[in-house]
């Protein structure tokens, strides 16, 4: 490295300066990931089978007593980024309507893992947490 000033008001700019750096580099790196988990599920969903179709026999719904059992719920995350920086993460199920921005899908261990995150809430609305059986 070269050699720095001796004086103090050189040291502050530089200093202010290579803060600012760092501050932009990791708002392009949290861009980048969201980017990158946004294109793996896009990937996911386009190499998916597609669903079947089956045929529903004559005189009847085709729904047997399985099919009439709700699906398995969704999961999505929730980032919110301030001036002051990062909010924690908020864990929703995928039907809540309190969700703000723009969600990102995630699956259901990633959303059981995420909630033992003292960093990550759960929805206070939705209740994510008591859908997958995490009690505090």
């Amino acid at each position: 490295m070269n050699e720095l000033p001796p004086d103090p008001p050189r040291l502050r700019a530089i200093l202010g300066y290579l803060e600012k750096q760092l501050a932009e580099e990791e708002t392009v790196m949290t861009y980048l990931r969201l980017q990158r988990d946004a294109v793996r599920d896009a990937l996911t969903r386009a190499e998916a089978p597609p669903p079947r179709r089956s045929r529903i026999p004559k005189g009847g719904s085709g729904l047997g007593p399985m099919a009439q059992a709700s699906p398995r719920p969704q999961f999505v995350v929730q980032q919110k980024r301030t001036p002051r920086g990062p909010e924690p993460a908020i864990i929703h199920l995928g039907d809540c309507t309190m969700i703000e921005g723009t969600p990102h899908r995630i699956t259901e261990h990633d959303a059981r893992v995420s909630l033992s995150d003292p960093n990550i809430e759960a929805c206070a609305f939705c209740r994510p947490d008591t859908e997958l059986g995490i009690l505090d």
